[in-house]
């Protein structure tokens, strides 16, 4: 099984995408990536250079990962604050930015509307429900 690209996505030199990964439609992806097995990248997600993103990650859409990011396995991105199965298409997906060198632990959830600053740690097992501070 390969992995799903969509049109219109811009996947930067270098990067290597394993199977059973989906990226959609309006990604843009920097150079030197490994984005590992059974990862779903939602329309219009930034990804800058040099990420590795491991197995089992959902990035949804409205998140922005910057340069040189680990994304551990099973790692959790949240893109709506208030979900409901009875809501219909069209609400508005909510940002989370993880800005560059930060280091995100396996299984860890960030809650939407959120930044985890430059260079930061967020621990295996996390949940992050505010801003981090960059260095934390």
């Amino acid at each position: 099984m390969k992995s799903n690209v969509e049109e219109t996505c811009e996947i930067g030199e270098g990067t290597k995408i394993w199977h059973f990964s989906h990226i959609m439609p309006v990604v843009t992806s920097g150079k030197n990536c490994i984005i590992r097995q059974n990862v779903f990248v939602g329309k219009g997600v930034e990804i800058g250079n040099s990420l590795k993103i491991k197995n089992n990650v959902p990035l949804f859409e409205g998140v922005i990962l910057e340069d040189n990011i680990f994304c551990g396995p099973s790692r959790v991105f949240t893109n709506v604050i208030n979900p409901r199965s009875h809501i219909g298409p069209g609400r508005e997906f909510k940002p989370t930015l993880v800005k560059q060198d930060a280091i995100i632990g396996d299984n860890a959830t960030s809650i939407c509307e959120n930044t985890i600053g430059r260079y930061a740690s967020i621990g295996a097992g996390a949940v992050v429900t505010k801003d981090v501070r960059g260095y934390a």
